[in-house]
């Protein structure tokens, strides 16, 4: 019992320490406040963390790693490729509506990572754009897709949809689904033969 109890205090400091680094970001944002958040003292985060660099680690690989995870997963599917980019799309924006708070951490605050943590989510990244783009490019050879350059059409739709974890809250007067439907118009009906 003792163990659950730890994994769910240290689950909560990860959540609350990723809304304070998004409001205030990683630097901004000390153990002394996270403690306050939190109702702990600082001394007593460490028996569920070992710092404030490995808080802002698990925030950042865990968001990487569910990108990668269900982009491998997408593109082993028979989907068209037009089906594949709009299922990724679907992805970032539910990502962003059901944990904007980590997704605001890993998009703005990954600079702050150190060392080899750095390089591997840098190359994470890479990795994961290099896998959307491919996809965007067999959509073009196989006539799916508008032909345009990759790189434009990749970070046209990845700044699309990063306004997502900044602006939706529920009560803005559209629903999570509603929201997904209008930006997937928006987006791939210009790009979509």
């Amino acid at each position: 019992m003792a163990k659950k109890i730890k994994t769910n205090k240290r689950q909560i400091i990860l959540e609350e320490a990723a809304k304070l680094f998004k409001d205030r970001g990683f630097g901004g944002t000390s153990m002394r406040d996270l403690g306050a958040q939190v109702g702990m003292e600082a001394a007593s985060m460490y028996n569920h963390i070992n710092s404030k660099d490995e808080i802002l680690e698990h925030i950042c690989f865990h968001v990487s790693n569910t990108y990668i995870s269900q982009l491998a997963q997408i593109e082993q599917t028979d989907a068209t490729y037009v089906e594949k980019i709009r299922a990724l799309v679907r992805l970032h924006i539910h990502l962003m509506i059901e944990d904007g708070a980590a997704v605001s951490v890993a998009n703005n605050d990954w600079k702050y990572l150190t060392g080899d943590k750095l390089t591997e989510f840098k190359d994470a990244r890479k990795r994961y754009e290099r896998g959307f783009a491919a996809l965007i490019e067999q959509g073009i050879e196989a006539g799916e897709l508008q032909p345009v350059n990759v790189s434009v059409a990749l970070f046209t739709i990845l700044s699309a949809v990063r306004w997502v974890e900044l602006w939706y809250r529920p009560g803005r007067g559209i629903s999570g689904e509603e929201l997904e439907e209008n930006i997937m118009t928006i987006l791939l009906n210009g790009l979509a033969k």
